[in-house]
């Protein structure tokens, strides 16, 4: 028998980026909720770093947006190369202010500012440590059955919120069907000394061989992204040097490293995000190609949508809004990274992008490369 201390009306699982904001609305709003997170500590890497305007937007709404300022690097332009020309050049300034930027900040630095900022609302909501197990749902009510320093527990509640990735256990025993596709494009990624030129302004470069870029992170560091012909399962610095020197004559060998990886792109999809009192959000839901740096936004837009579903109790609203939501920026993602392919005939491509980068297409491209254009659906 669940004592009453033990029933919440909102069961997270999984406390990464999306699972900690989602119960950062929620006890905004009122909503009690409890976070099962398996890690002790935020992530270790860097890993996803782009925060875009609509985000920062909702950070706004629940007031955490100072802690990111804080700690992040405002992107206000990009600019388009190919190895040994400018093609154009694209401002944020002239998108809706006040956040007419994107954010880098490193994913670790993102965890422990969410962690944080839910700890100041309430220290008990998460639980680190916890390892989620199964759940069993009936009319009434959810039980959830998980490990907390390796000792059984468990706890009920109304909803449970599936926030736990892509290999999402709580959408598997949902039978919640995933489907979708791998690309065959790779890449490697590394964190460099910033060496370059290029101050606070993003490059993209689009050279013959596939694409490489970089964007600047606080403390004197840059992100390097290298498309690659296979994936490369023992990446090393050397090799991303080699590629980045041969493709764009740029020497990064006296510059620090600090993170280094290899993926792979992939794009899936949940049959449905809602079922019975069964919700997913963020990875658990949809993976898009991280060119372009939407996935953990979409994110958000799922954790800010949920925590009015929940308010509300309209519970079937959310699945339609955020499936749309979800295929619009999968296809945005998809066109960033066919861009950025080697290319057989680059100059077509070339002409394509100066086209894009001239006034007044240049706007609406920064507004839709900034995420813009879904506000509608989900505001």
């Amino acid at each position: 028998m669940t004592s009453p201390e033990n029933h919440i009306p909102v069961a997270i699982i999984g406390g990464g980026p999306v699972g900690l904001f989602l119960a950062i609305c929620l006890l905004k709003k009122g909503i009690n909720c409890r976070v099962l997170e398996k890690r002790k500590n935020p992530i270790a890497d860097s890993r996803s770093l782009g925060i875009h305007p609509v985000s920062l937007e909702l950070f706004d709404k629940v007031d955490i947006t100072t802690s990111f300022l804080e700690h992040g690097l405002k992107i206000r332009k990009g600019i388009a190369l190919t190895e040994n020309k400018t093609l154009g050049k694209i401002s944020f300034e002239r998108c809706p202010k006040p956040h007419n930027y994107i954010l880098a900040c490193p994913q670790f630095t993102t965890e422990s500012i969410l962690r944080n900022e839910l700890n100041k609302l309430d220290s008990n909501v998460l639980v680190t440590g916890a390892e989620f197990q199964q759940f069993n749902q009936d009319q009434n009510r959810v039980e959830i059955n998980y490990t907390s320093d390796h000792e059984n527990s468990h706890l009920t509640a109304d909803f449970i919120v599936g926030c736990d990735g892509k290999n999402s256990l709580v959408r598997q025993q949902a039978s919640i069907h995933y489907s979708g596709k791998h690309y065959n494009d790779t890449y490697i990624m590394g964190d460099f000394e910033d060496t370059t030129e290029f101050g606070p302004d993003a490059a993209v470069f689009l050279p013959k061989d596939g694409l490489i870029e970089c964007f600047p992170l606080p403390n004197g560091m840059r992100r390097w992204v290298v498309k690659t012909d296979s994936y490369i399962s023992n990446p090393t610095p050397l090799l991303l040097i080699k590629l980045v020197l041969d493709r764009i004559g740029y020497n990064l060998a006296s510059a620090k490293n600090t993170m280094l990886s290899s993926f792979g792109v992939q794009h899936f999809m949940a049959e449905t995000f809602a079922k019975k009192r069964v919700f997913l959000a963020g990875d658990s839901a949809h993976v898009v190609s991280p060119i372009g740096g939407q996935g953990m936004n979409l994110g958000w837009l799922d954790a800010w949508e949920l925590s009015k579903t929940f308010s509300t109790r309209h519970t079937d609203v959310y699945n339609q809004k955020q499936q749309k939501i979800a295929k619009k920026v999968a296809l945005r993602a998809e066109i960033n990274m066919i861009l950025g392919r080697k290319q057989a005939i680059p100059f077509l491509r070339n002409i394509f992008i100066r086209g894009m980068l001239k006034s007044p297409i240049q706007t609406k491209v920064a507004k839709k490369f900034t995420m813009r254009g879904l506000e509608k659906q989900w505001i």
